[in-house]
């Protein structure tokens, strides 16, 4: 295999293996927003709990409920731009495996070309040899 193909198959990879881990990465931050939004709403919850028990708490309910509504709006606009993000690198992750696979064909066919190549010198040899012998004899 050409040294060339080589680099190009080694380079590939590369790109594969960064995509990956920036796909994983880009996974770890939406579950920490979905988490987030998950504990933001089971708080919500607790205080609404709190608030049927204390009339007290109930005056502050209200001022809560904003506070919660915009934190848990932030919290769904970076979940949104977070999923944009990763169906750009899943996007560009399938790209970079059809160039792998590409190359990694290429170099397979290049190998295949060489070996179908010295199955002809060797069979033009052996019949070579063939005829030599048959008409010494």
């Amino acid at each position: 295999m050409a040294s060339w193909v080589k680099s190009l198959i080694r380079i590939s990879t590369f790109e594969v293996e960064t995509l990956q881990k920036r796909l994983a990465e880009v996974a770890t931050r939406r579950t920490h927003v979905e988490m987030k939004i998950s504990t933001l709403d089971a708080e919500l919850a607790l205080e609404i709990a709190r608030a049927a028990q204390e009339p007290a708490f109930s005056f502050d309910l209200t001022a809560y409920k904003k506070g919660w509504a915009q934190r848990r709006e932030q919290c769904v606009s970076e979940l949104e731009l977070i999923a944009h993000e990763e169906a750009g690198i899943r996007d560009s992750l399938n790209g970079a495996f059809e160039e792998l696979k590409k190359f990694e064909h290429v170099a397979e066919t290049t190998r295949l070309s060489k070996v179908a190549a010295e199955l002809k010198r060797e069979s033009a040899a052996m019949d070579e040899a063939a005829l030599r012998l048959r008409f010494a004899g």
